[in-house]
């Protein structure tokens, strides 16, 4: 048995070692005209994923434009005079491919993912597309139909996502953090064909792009391609400096509570304004990676979990979110949903009676060793999916942080003490930084 046993655990070890050592070097260039491109080797198979990533997401919006950034997102896949609307995707799955983009405050990004020797056509048809493109107006009229569905269908008809809008709102007075990706609706109906290429025009540039090339490839290789289909491409003269609109100091806690017929069961949430991981000075970010895992991240052994969940058995579900990357001051957030017959009010007040306890007793000491261990092997075990890795990257790119950063994070998230994470927790858990929400049925009264 105890034979069997070590043989499992060494075979695991040596899995978990191999799969490090298989991802190889990452290596940077910079075109004339100002494209970043970022190499990631990865020789385990014959596949490659090829990303555009565009400095520019919601929070770069005009005011009064919110919703823009997404729009030309769709917009992207309407085509150019080499490849007409459809021939983007249809050439990608022709050739045992998949495509898709996506769009956030901080950035927008657009990847394929397909064999390695399919790479050359990629870069031909994203740099086309990257300054060529064509729209019509009634591109732009059917596109902008498309997305008023979709916040229809996912925000406007789900009180929930409502609620989350409202509170980041609240939560973030100054922040373009607080206007929703997608955008608001009376302005997304706004929106023209004009909008949509001035933004086009200005942002989607080599000199505002990144390129990360991740899987089995040569650096030399991807630069040769790159120089011959994107070194041609002329920057952006007019590229504005990314300045944002700052969070002040809060000192008064918010609250809202929305009212709505189509909710079955009630919600508290909570989000606070929170620190993300700087350039050089991850340790922060690093600590509450920790605090909501321990707060949260699983019912059965979670603080939050065990308190409300367990041994008062007051609530069927708790949780805590944290992203410790972004360009801007972040948020933390935690989530009770109350048992049968338990109000929000005595929900509320059972979470603060934890948090208070947490924050007085720090951190368990045999919690925090397992989830140590958890993180790292949950780092080792990101190795296997090259795709993932070129999305840290770009999303660290993205905001401010340097490949070094990139390089240091699980060792910075091994380096975390008990102590980081008391303190991590002492400085979050400010009621005058954060927006408490209540989700409840229409008829509620409490």
């Amino acid at each position: 048995m105890w034979n069997w046993l070590f043989g499992a655990v060494l075979a695991l070890g040596l899995s978990l070692a191999n799969a490090a050592q298989a991802v190889g070097n990452v290596t940077d260039f910079t075109l004339p005209n100002g494209l970043r491109i970022v190499v990631i080797e990865d020789h385990r198979a014959p596949v490659v994923t090829h990303m555009i990533w565009y400095r520019v997401g919601s929070a770069d919006e005009r005011l009064g434009k919110s919703g823009i950034a997404h729009f030309l997102e769709h917009l992207m896949f309407k085509g150019t005079t080499r490849y007409p609307a459809g021939e983007f995707s249809r050439i990608v799955e022709a050739n045992g491919g998949s495509d898709n983009a996506f769009t956030s405050a901080d950035y927008t990004a657009y990847y394929q993912r397909v064999a390695a020797d399919r790479l050359s056509l990629m870069m031909d048809m994203e740099a086309d597309r990257m300054r060529y493109l064509s729209l019509t107006e009634d591109d732009v009229a059917t596109e902008r139909n498309v997305i008023l569905e979709e916040r229809a269908t996912r925000v406007d008809n789900k009180p929930a996502a409502l609620l989350r809008e409202e509170m980041m709102a609240a939560l973030y007075r100054n922040s373009h953090y607080g206007i929703p990706t997608i955008g608001w609706r009376h302005e997304i109906e706004q929106l023209n064909r004009k909008d949509a290429l001035d933004f086009y025009r200005t942002y989607y540039a080599p000199n505002n792009a990144i390129l990360i090339v991740a899987g089995d490839v040569d650096p030399a290789d991807v630069l040769a391609l790159a120089q011959l289909h994107y070194g041609p491409l002329p920057p952006s003269d007019d590229l504005p400096e990314r300045v944002r609109p700052q969070e002040p100091p809060a000192h008064a806690a918010l609250r809202l509570s929305l009212r709505d017929a189509r909710v079955s069961q009630p919600v508290l949430q909570r989000r606070y304004l929170a620190p993300v991981r700087e350039p050089g000075d991850q340790r922060r970010a690093a600590a509450l990676v920790y605090l909501a895992e321990l707060l949260g991240g699983d019912g059965a052994t979670s603080v939050l979990g065990q308190a409300l969940q367990f041994d008062r058995q007051i609530a069927v579900h708790t949780g805590a979110g944290y992203d410790p990357t972004a360009l801007d001051t972040g948020s933390f957030s935690l989530v009770v949903v109350p048992a049968e017959g338990v109000s929000l009010a005595e929900a509320e007040a059972a979470l603060d009676e934890t948090l208070a306890h947490f924050l007085e007793t720090g951190p368990d000491p045999e919690a925090f060793a397992r989830l140590k261990a958890q993180i790292r092997a949950s780092e080792i075990y990101a190795l296997d999916d090259v795709g993932g890795i070129a999305e840290r990257y770009g999303r660290a790119l993205t905001t401010g942080l340097s490949i070094e950063d990139v390089k240091a994070w699980p060792q910075v998230l091994q380096d975390v003490t008990i102590e980081d994470v008391a303190l991590a927790a002492r400085e979050l858990l400010d009621l005058r930084a954060s927006v408490t929400g209540w989700l409840e049925p229409e008829e509620a009264r409490q």
